[in-house]
């Protein structure tokens, strides 16, 4: 299959052969929510902690007489009952939310998430992204040149942000330029997840001629 191809400028260059094994993968949401949900497990520290009666400070007294008084029985200021007590079968800092994801499901999913982007016309390839200094004046221009395209409109849009996925060795002043921009981020091919492709709306491609057999390259070897 076989994509357009655009330069800086936003203008039609040409055209770029794509594998099927990257962008032309059947749509599979069980896979893509099993896949982000372990991502954004793994990612969890799991800070919160509570305390129950044993940790909670004070309690050494029994507040009152068991009997005589017309009140309800006690024995601890540190029941769960009281306010400023322990908590019941709280959350814990010792809880694990790790989950194991297979290569194979990790590999799947770009593939899937790869593919639906492409459909959708979402996702863009550039022949080329270089600066020579970084201006983010620059970066808007590009930007703004993109959003002409035809499925490309809200690319401009802060909620509808895009992702660019850039070579290793790419130039850091395109890094500078664009960091500048909530709506924009900068990413290496080596570094890009299913999760990290579903954050965003647009993907734009860099370099096609190399970036794209080293996706293929990432999805087959798994």
């Amino acid at each position: 299959m076989q994509s357009k191809l655009y330069n800086q400028e936003g203008k039609e260059i040409g055209t770029v052969v794509l594998p099927d094994a990257v962008f032309n993968v059947r749509e599979n949401r069980d896979l893509l929510h099993q896949v982000a949900m372990a991502f954004r497990g793994n990612a969890r520290h799991g800070n919160a902690s509570t305390r129950d009666r044993s940790k909670v400070s004070g309690g050494g007294k029994k507040p009152w007489q068991q009997k005589g008084t017309g009140r309800a029985r006690h024995g601890s200021i540190r029941s769960p009952l009281w306010r400023g007590g322990g908590i019941t079968f709280g959350p814990t800092h010792e809880k694990n939310y790790e989950k194991t994801i297979p290569k194979k499901m990790r590999a799947k999913a770009l593939a899937v998430v790869l593919s639906e982007k492409l459909r959708c016309g979402q996702l863009f390839f550039l022949d080329t992204l270089t600066f020579a200094e970084a201006k983010t004046k620059r970066a808007k221009e590009i930007l703004s040149r993109l959003s002409s395209l035809p499925t490309a409109s809200g690319i401009m849009r802060k909620k509808q942000n895009a992702l660019f996925i850039s070579l290793p060795e790419n130039n850091e002043a395109v890094r500078k330029a664009f960091r500048n921009l909530g709506n924009v981020e900068i990413s290496q091919v080596d570094n890009l997840s299913a999760l990290h492709a579903m954050t965003y709306k647009y993907l734009i491609i860099t370099h096609p001629e190399v970036s794209v057999p080293l996706l293929e390259k990432r999805i087959k070897a798994k």
